[in-house]
């Protein structure tokens, strides 16, 4: 499972002109399950977004996780994370979950969000979404959580 983190000051999503999320400062996170993830990588992955450590201290260093800033979380499904780009000029996205398989672990790791978080909004999975940022720094940081690392797991 993939997470592209951006440290921001504010973040926003519409969905057909129509404000579905916003968040002050926190994290935007555009998410994406690959073939094989499961609620582990769901779970760690989530756990890393919540105590990856890019906010400023009191010296100006990231030593700060969302946990520990209170932080807002903005949650946004993109299944484009997924792209290969190896060859030719239009990008595959074979890697990438199926829907159906994407969706679930989306709403899943939004729904843990909220039990470990509190407030977390979100985008919305399968539509046409327009996303807003002030990007913070700027930071922006990719993890991923490779499903082959976990034993249990379906390539």
């Amino acid at each position: 499972m993939i997470g592209l983190l951006q440290r921001v000051s504010q973040a926003s999503v519409e969905v057909d002109g129509a404000s579905v999320g916003r968040i002050g400062p926190g994290l935007l996170v555009l998410l994406c399950a690959e073939r094989g993830d499961s609620e582990f990588e769901a779970d760690r992955l989530l756990d890393r977004v919540l105590g990856y450590r890019v906010f400023g201290d009191a010296d100006g260093k990231m030593n700060l996780s969302l946990r520990e800033v209170q932080g807002g979380l903005l949650l946004v499904p993109q299944f484009t994370l997924a792209a290969d780009t190896h060859k030719g000029m239009r990008p595959s996205f074979t890697p990438a979950a199926a829907p159906a398989d994407g969706e679930r672990l989306f709403d899943y790791f939004a729904a843990r969000a909220r039990a470990l978080h509190g407030a977390a909004e979100t985008g919305r999975f399968g539509a046409h979404m327009q996303v807003s940022l002030t990007n913070d720094g700027p930071v922006t940081i990719w993890l991923r959580v490779d499903p082959a690392a976990h034993p249990g797991s379906k390539p």
